[in-house]
């Protein structure tokens, strides 16, 4: 039994970065994605006259893109504010902090190009079919964040987020 969670432990130890990562964007992601299903109702409810699919469809997204990612920088910062302390001066080490910007914004460029083009795509696709609109908001955000979730890691494993020289 203590054999089972040493290995646990260093399973942990060894991804706890892209465990934490990905915790994080679970979290975030799992409020914009009520917001933008509530969001896409209410908009929906709203605009009954027009039917404008496509704009309920990109709206959403903005919505969800206004929660999501200011939520998922702060846990972000919150779970790895201990990288960006110099260790021998104790003061913020701020090329750390331009060099994990700039990673962060080289994995997140593609793998939210790829999540929005497949988000409004499937929404739009579930709106002309009818749909109920948080119903295609959700259905829309499952499919996008599972192409989404692939991509993002294969991302900041390509731009090596996580390295083994980061403090």
């Amino acid at each position: 039994m203590i054999d089972l969670h040493l290995k646990y432990n260093d399973f942990y130890q060894k991804y706890k970065h892209t465990i934490l990562f990905n915790k994080n964007l679970i979290l975030a992601g799992v409020a914009a994605f009520f917001a933008g299903a509530i969001f896409a109702q209410i908009y929906s409810e709203q605009e009954r006259t027009n039917n404008n699919d496509l704009l309920n469809a990109l709206a959403t997204l903005s919505i969800e893109y206004g929660v999501y990612i200011p939520l998922f920088a702060v846990l972000f910062y919150l779970d790895n504010r201990h990288r960006y302390v110099h260790p021998i001066t104790g003061q913020k080490d701020y090329v750390q902090i331009r060099t994990d910007i700039k990673k962060l914004f080289a994995a997140f460029s593609i793998s939210e190009l790829i999540y929005s083009v497949c988000k409004i795509s499937v929404q739009y696709y579930l709106l002309q079919r009818n749909i109920e609109a948080y119903q295609a908001s959700m259905l829309a955000a499952i499919v996008a964040w599972l192409v989404f979730l692939v991509c993002i890691n294969s991302s900041i494993n390509a731009v090596k987020l996580f390295k083994k020289s980061n403090k």
